[in-house]
């Protein structure tokens, strides 16, 4: 999507007489049928949506803003060319629903709407490789509508491992990653950028036998909302074919609490190696070595010790190590986005295993990126690739989001249904 600069300042001629129009006649005509005295602030852009380019579920809700306006500038329009204005109902909790309603764009057609705190709505993908989806579009302020006390959802239930012996790790996982001298080589990389890809991580039969069973029908697969914030698919555990719980076991099990330690440095397990000690003696020669590569540029040893001051110097000794875990499916429409109540804002390592993705374009969405809290910037992206177990490290200063899997994704040409691919998602805490 290309936004265009606020047209306020332009002096065409005939974007001149369109402002004079909307912002003087059209104005008083709204703000008599609606009873609302609205302002004659201008606030105006044009946006141009092709191919893919998809607005997600947003209320339009900023101070002062009263009525939003879409005046279409389309060629001849059909519903199979995407782009449609989906309007969303709301819960009992002011969350988006469902879609209700959906417009089609149609040439010379202005629409407008009353923005308020249950005025969901999305732009849907545009499908049409060949059409551009162009508008001119803004609001008309006035006094905001009183704002719902914000909804907060609560934090996904953690369990701590369960018992296992390392039987379990030998029985899947490669062996490569099996060996102590190379968990050493694994564990210098991770704390230099605190992250790291383990390619082939389970064992092939194994990794074969899960992705297969992940597209069994017996699988029940649920939508997770609202739409605000994600919409993705996730496995109802209980309906998980035996292999796959298997593999969900692995990676909640006490053998592999301990491989995570020893593999990133951290303090998942009572028997972990405790590497904070050696911290201080590192910290000056940690200044000048800082790698942007990586999710944060202190490394994780430097991240573990701000945890530490953040809480009270508290010492972790593995006791309290917990995780919470995801199968889950992405297709054509699945997303996350960053949102104001992000229940991770915790320091937490990630564990991600792609499934059924080979040969995943890019550009198809998908990936996971991780962001500074109030910053533009890109820390890292992680796109999915076949059996690579991905490990990120977050402080509570990173975000992340996965990117919007778009229509593209349907002429992936993989052995998985067309557009589909899945992942174990686990974050362990320490």
């Amino acid at each position: 999507m290309i936004v265009s600069d606020d047209l306020k300042i332009r002096v065409e001629p005939c974007i001149t007489e369109l402002r004079s129009v909307l912002f003087g006649q059209f104005r008083s005509w709204l703000s008599e049928l609606l009873g609302v005295e609205l302002e004659p602030t201008v606030d105006i852009s044009c946006a141009k949506y092709q191919h893919t380019d998809v607005l997600l579920c947003h209320d339009d809700e900023l101070e002062g803003r009263r009525v939003a306006f879409i005046l279409y500038l389309v060629p001849p329009w059909e519903l199979g060319d995407g782009g449609t204005l989906d309007l969303f109902s709301t819960d009992e909790h002011g969350q988006p629903g469902r879609v209700v309603k959906s417009l089609v764009p149609s040439r010379n057609t202005l629409v407008f709407f009353e923005v308020s705190p249950v005025s969901f709505h999305q732009v849907a993908e545009v499908l049409s490789s060949e059409k551009c989806r162009l508008s001119l579009s803004g609001w008309f302020h006035g006094p905001s509508l009183p704002r719902f006390p914000q909804h907060t959802e609560p934090p996904a239930a953690r369990h701590k491992h369960t018992p296992s012996d390392e039987k379990i790790l030998h029985k899947w996982i490669n062996q490569e990653y099996l060996n102590d001298c190379y968990q050493i080589q694994v564990q210098q990389e991770f704390q230099e950028s605190s992250e790291i890809r383990l390619p082939n991580f389970l064992q092939k039969e194994r990794f074969l036998e899960v992705r297969a069973a992940l597209k069994s029908a017996e699988i029940q697969w649920v939508t997770k909302g609202p739409a605000n914030k994600r919409r993705y698919e996730y496995a109802d555990q209980s309906s998980l074919p035996p292999c796959v719980q298997e593999c969900w076991e692995l990676f909640s099990s006490e053998a592999l609490f301990l491989l995570l330690s020893n593999f990133c440095g951290l303090k998942l397990h009572q028997l972990a190696k405790d590497n904070e000690s050696s911290d201080d003696d590192d910290d000056d020669d940690d200044d000048d070595d800082d790698d942007e590569s990586g999710v944060d540029e202190e490394g994780t040893e430097g991240r573990r010790k701000d945890r530490g001051d953040k809480e009270g110097e508290k010492k972790k000794d593995g006791t309290s190590a917990a995780c919470v875990g995801e199968v889950r499916r992405w297709r054509k429409g699945s997303y996350t986005l960053l949102h104001d109540s992000e229940n991770s804002r915790e320091f937490g390592l990630d564990l991600l295993l792609s499934l059924g993705c080979s040969g995943w374009p890019q550009a198809s969405g998908g990936f996971t990126s991780y962001i500074a809290h109030g910053e533009d910037e890109e820390l890292l992206t992680v796109n999915p690739e076949e059996n690579s177990l991905a490990l990120v490290y977050r402080d509570t200063d990173t975000l992340k989001f996965v990117k919007y899997v778009n229509d593209g994704s349907s002429s992936h040409n993989h052995k998985e249904p067309p557009g589909t691919f899945y992942d174990f998602s686990f974050v362990y805490y320490e």
